[in-house]
């Protein structure tokens, strides 16, 4: 999927918050959960989802989500990674 028809699906799905970010290579982060809904398209490199101690590689042009509330830890690989990521607010509080 390239990134203007992503980004066009993440607005017509409600996702408010859309920005492009550049991650530097890094081991797994600490478990966490967000208040909002994340789904992101993988530019360029290699973004890791762990999810109930089970990892998912997502590779350029590979789409990743996690719900509002769901425990999980990212990891960047070697090579770094360039991804285009919305942010799905359920209410109106933002943080």
């Amino acid at each position: 999927m390239d990134k203007e028809s992503f980004e066009a699906e993440l607005k017509a799905s409600g996702y408010t918050q859309i920005e492009a970010k550049t991650l530097d290579p890094r081991p797994t982060n600490t478990e966490h959960a967000h208040d909002y809904d994340i789904r992101g398209l993988v530019v360029d490199g290699t973004f890791t989802v762990w999810q109930n101690n089970e990892p998912v590689s997502y590779r350029a042009g590979q789409v990743f989500a996690v719900p509002a509330g769901i425990e999980h830890s990212e990891e960047i690989g070697l090579d770094g990674a360039r991804v285009l990521v919305g942010r799905k607010y359920h209410s109106q509080a933002k943080s």
